[in-house]
């Protein structure tokens, strides 16, 4: 069975290899930070953000932070980011392009001979997959049921728009984050995303509007690339407090309406049955 990872609402990507990123990351309130080998460094440097990391998880995780790692999706970068990755501290690595479940099976196979070696609890290091191409959200429903390793799978509309010759916008991306969405749900783990362009921090109010339309939408949480759209994710996937008390009068009007032997009851104006006490609960069990 799948064990997930504490709840978070914004996972914030930081450049390996840039070590002041590196040394402020924790003050910049996001619930995880995602140490990345991937596309903020160039090749060149790949090998150099690899030797840095251990230093750079230690110091995370010493300030309770959720940490992770982004690796490369080839196979030969992903080998040496995953010799590098699977060590004290890191609790999630992200797998980009994530194309199938045999994909995220072979990666599972190779963190578990890595945890054996290295004297790590077997399965505490948890997968992301990152749904980035047409075949992997094609695949989505397999992916995320793939293994029980896999604690979430988060869209990546950037590069889905690239593979799909696309506009990332938030009526095109629309579906794509249902299919993610739904996948989650089906196999009980999380979804991150929303139905924008992660690119957006100089328009932090368009980037606001995508960001609650992806909570609407059933997503947990989601990535970001700046220190600046931290806050709105956090604000946003965190119910507030009118949600709060509506969802706690929805709850007990229901009850008392099952006292009362009736199976429905009107409230403000909505009726409100089963189904709308089931997402009233499911809002309050947030963390």
């Amino acid at each position: 069975m799948t064990t997930l990872l504490p709840r978070c609402r914004s996972l914030l990507f930081v450049p390996a290899h840039i070590q002041r990123f590196v040394d402020s990351a924790h003050t910049r309130g996001a619930d995880a930070i995602i140490l990345d080998l991937e596309d903020s460094v160039p090749p060149h440097l790949k090998a150099s953000a690899r030797s840095q990391l251990t230093d750079a998880v230690n110091h995370l995780d010493s300030h309770g932070l959720t940490v992770g790692v982004r690796i490369n999706r080839d196979m030969r970068n992903a080998v040496w980011d995953l010799e590098a990755s699977v060590v004290r501290g890191v609790q999630i690595i992200l797998v980009p392009k994530a194309m199938s479940a045999s994909h995220l099976q072979l990666i599972d196979e190779l963190i578990t001979e890595l945890e054996t070696e290295r004297g790590l609890p077997g399965g505490s290091i948890h997968l992301m997959a990152l749904i980035e191409t047409v075949t992997g959200l094609s695949q989505v429903n397999e992916l995320a049921k793939s293994c029980t390793r896999l604690t979430g799978i988060a869209l990546g509309g950037e590069d889905l728009s690239a593979d799909g010759h696309f506009e990332p916008t938030p009526e095109i991306l629309f579906q794509p984050c249902q299919q993610v969405v739904f996948a989650a749900r089906a196999a009980g783990i999380q979804a991150f995303g929303f139905p924008g362009s992660i690119t957006e921090y100089g328009d932090l109010d368009e980037f606001a509007a995508s960001v609650n339309r992806g909570r609407a939408m059933g997503f947990d949480g989601a990535l970001c690339i700046h220190p600046s759209q931290v806050d709105i994710l956090n604000q946003t996937f965190q119910p507030n407090k009118q949600e709060i008390s509506h969802a706690k009068r929805v709850i007990e009007a229901y009850e008392t309406a099952i006292a009362e032997h009736r199976g429905a009851v009107v409230l403000d104006g909505r009726m409100v049955d089963l189904p709308v006490v089931t997402r009233a609960r499911a809002l309050l069990s947030v963390p």
